[in-house]
């Protein structure tokens, strides 16, 4: 059978076949911004802003860099294929296309004094910063609100808040997820930042202006005119290629963002085990679980975006890797940075399919409750010890630790195994004696004992959607 029989079979990455098909729009916009026409666009575009800035200064003729940007956009990628076919250059044969499509009096101002590094490596800054804009930031802005919304409609919900996999004291299902809203909106603002860092260049061969020094009288402010076309700063120096570190940190707060998501999704999974059920994925109903027990409702959902977190976190070795460059420029990142674009997409990806089961997610309050009353009378133990040591026992700590062994190993309440102790303990009953009819009510009946949890999921949601307030604000109207 031939690869053209096999269809989508016949490609090799899930994201042209699996995510392609699943997710179709999705999936459109991603190559909108990330295929390999697109990234012939981007450096398309750097190609007819340098043309501009030589008709700027005076040396290519009027209206050339207009006439340039519209044969720049008649410029056919398969024919660059072909032409990269020929030349063995993937720049060259851009600029080649371009020139035939431009006409022989603007040919040679096409690519004049720019390196391949100039066009590439500033297109990448442009692809980025658009791909961020153009669908990643406002998905993940999205699913902050949903989950704002969470936070604020569960911000009374008791839970039992566990560390390492233990029952510990009670807080509330609000204040779980204040604690992800805070997370999230940490990073969005990180990759806003990382976004206004991102710099273009148009400094040479080795990044000392040399060919650009022969053309015009001040190469700097030329390539600062040219780079202000794009909506880009230069870089304050450079060698053939960019500084590293601003691509570095773009795709650490990338990975970060990406972790934020995948801890979520596995707290979630962990909280839709059988024998706890405080969260359910909703399903649909012709949705199939397993291919051999009908009764099962996998968090499968869940389950994938921690899978595309193992997959993708790993490749910021890659990026690290690809800080050292021999000297002012070698070719060992020529391969690894061109996978570093899927980074984009599976985040895109777990994000989309986030925001639909955060909207959707089913919070069993019954269980929750449930589950915070089992271990009742051993998560008691903080508040007494805390009011033991308030009311001036010498050894609080060590008073309700025993009373909580004895309540593991006897079966006993707290409570009882406490007045036995009293007791024994002269010290004990004395301080026991102490409290106040509110610090006893609350040993009878701790369910209250959440600590600030409610309130500060109320301030952490209302803090977040100020600032999404903000962000949903165009720039013209802030500024007018």
């Amino acid at each position: 059978m031939s690869l053209e029989a096999l269809g989508p079979y016949a490609t090799l990455s899930p994201w042209d076949h699996r995510y392609a098909v699943s997710h179709p729009k999705l999936h459109a916009t991603w190559s909108r911004y990330l295929s390999e026409a697109a990234s012939l666009r981007y450096q398309l575009q750097v190609e007819a802003a340098l043309v501009a800035g030589f008709e700027e200064v005076g040396l290519a003729p009027r209206g050339a860099g207009e006439r340039v940007a519209q044969a720049a956009a008649r410029v056919d990628p398969a024919a660059v294929a072909r032409e990269e076919e020929r030349t063995r250059h993937a720049v060259r044969a851009l600029v080649n296309c371009l020139a035939r499509e431009a006409g022989p009096e603007l040919a040679p101002w096409i690519h004049l004094g720019a390196t391949s590094s100039d066009i590439t490596e500033t297109a990448r800054s442009l692809q980025y910063r658009e791909s961020l804009d153009g669908f990643l930031l406002p998905q993940l802005v999205e699913l902050l609100s949903v989950w704002v919304e969470l936070a604020e409609r569960e911000a009374a919900t008791p839970q039992i808040g566990r560390t390492h996999g233990q029952h510990a004291v009670p807080i509330t299902f609000g204040f779980a997820m204040a604690l992800y809203v805070e997370r999230l909106g940490g990073r969005i603002e990180e990759l806003r930042r990382a976004r206004d860092r991102l710099v273009g260049k148009l400094t040479g061969a080795v990044g000392a202006y040399n060919a650009l020094s022969l053309l015009v009288g001040d190469p700097q402010d030329f390539e600062r005119r040219v780079l202000a076309r794009l909506g880009l700063e230069p870089a304050p120096v450079a060698s053939q290629i960019l500084p590293p570190e601003p691509f570095a940190d773009l795709f650490h707060a990338l990975t970060s963002t990406f972790g934020v998501l995948a801890n979520f999704a596995d707290d979630m999974r962990h909280l839709q085990r059988s024998e706890l059920g405080e969260v359910a994925e909703a399903v649909e109903a012709e949705q199939v679980g397993s291919s051999t027990m009908p009764h099962k409702r996998n968090p499968w959902n869940f389950e994938h975006v921690k899978s595309l977190w193992k997959a993708y976190m790993p490749r910021m070795i890659s990026v690290y890797l690809d800080q050292i460059s021999e000297h002012q420029r070698d070719l060992t990142n020529s391969a690894s940075s061109r996978f570093l674009v899927e980074l984009f997409i599976a985040l895109s990806e777990a994000t989309d399919r986030l925001i639909g089961l955060s909207r959707r997610l089913r919070v069993d309050r019954a269980r929750m409750a449930a589950n915070l009353e089992l271990e009742r009378p051993l998560w008691v133990a903080e508040p007494l010890y805390i009011l033991l040591a308030r009311h001036g026992h010498p050894q609080a700590h060590e008073v309700a630790r025993r009373l909580a062994a004895r309540v593991r190993e006897e079966g006993v309440d707290l409570l009882r195994a406490l007045q036995a102790a009293r007791r024994e303990d002269p010290e004990l009953d004395r301080v026991a004696g102490a409290l106040d009819e509110a610090e006893r009510a609350l040993l009878e009946d701790p369910r209250g004992y959440r600590g600030k949890a409610e309130a500060q999921a109320r301030a952490t949601a209302a803090r977040w959607r100020a600032r999404l307030a903000e962000w949903r604000v165009p720039a013209t109207t802030k500024e007018g």
